[in-house]
C-alpha cells in the first residue's frame, strides 16, 4: 500500500476529522431589528434602506439585467421582509437573511420573465433585441449574455463575489450553502465563462 501511494503521490494519512462548528450566536440587535420589520416601522425600513438599498440594487441589477427590475426585486424584498421577519429567528445575521430573501426574489422573478418570454411572439423579442444592442456595447452584451446562460446559483455567486465584493463566508450564508462550495462553484464558473468567452463567435 506504501508503494502505491508514493508512486500516485498520495498522502499516507488523511485527517478526516471535522471540527464541530458552533451554533451562530443569536443577536439580539438582529432580533430587536427583524421585531421592528415585524411591526411595520417605517423608520427602521428607512434605516435599513439607507444602509443597504444601494447594495440591494446592484445585486437584483447583477441578476435581473435592467434598473427597472432591479428597483421592483428590492421593493418587493422589503414586503416580503415585513411579512416574513415575525419568523425570524436569528439563524443567520439579519443582513445575510435580507441578502437570501432578494436573491430569491430575483429568482422568483426570472422565472416570471422566461414564462412571459415563452409567451411573447418571436417578432417582439427581434425588436428588442435590436434596441438593446444600440444601446449596449457589443463585449458587454456578450458577457451579460454568457451570465445569463448559466444556472441561477453560479450566476448569483459570480456576481455576489467578482461584482458585489462578498465573501465566501457571507454568500454561504445567502445561499445557504458551504464557504467551500462557493469557492468551488466560483472556479468552475470562471473557468466556464473563459472557454465560452474564448470559444463564442
Amino acid at each position: 500500500m506504501d508503494a502505491v501511494a508514493a508512486a500516485v503521490d498520495l498522502p499516507r494519512s488523511v485527517n478526516l476529522t471535522i471540527t464541530p462548528q458552533p451554533p451562530p450566536r443569536l443577536s439580539e440587535d438582529d432580533l430587536r431589528l427583524a421585531r421592528a420589520c415585524a411591526d411595520g416601522d417605517s423608520d427602521v425600513f428607512a434605516s435599513i434602506y439607507i444602509r443597504h438599498g444601494e447594495r440591494m440594487k446592484s445585486m437584483a441589477y447583477n441578476q435581473l439585467g435592467n434598473v427597472s427590475d432591479a428597483e421592483d426585486a428590492v421593493q418587493e424584498t422589503f414586503l416580503k421582509v415585513h411579512r416574513a421577519a415575525s419568523s425570524y429567528n436569528g439563524e443567520a445575521a439579519f443582513t445575510t437573511w435580507l441578502y437570501r430573501i432578494l436573491i430569491n426574489t430575483c429568482y422568483d422573478m426570472l422565472r416570471k420573465r422566461n414564462r412571459r418570454i415563452r409567451e411573447t411572439p418571436i417578432d417582439d423579442i427581434v425588436s428588442e433585441s435590436r434596441a438593446a444592442s444600440a444601446v449596449d456595447d457589443v463585449k458587454r452584451m456578450a458577457l451579460r449574455k454568457l451570465l445569463s446562460d448559466l444556472p441561477e446559483q453560479r450566476r448569483t455567486v459570480f456576481s455576489l463575489f467578482e461584482i458585489e465584493g462578498l465573501s465566501h463566508a457571507e454568500i454561504a450564508g445567502i445561499l445557504d450553502i458551504t464557504e467551500g462550495n462557493s469557492k468551488w462553484i466560483l472556479f468552475s464558473t470562471k473557468k466556464q465563462l473563459q472557454e465560452k468567452w474564448k470559444s463564442r463567435d
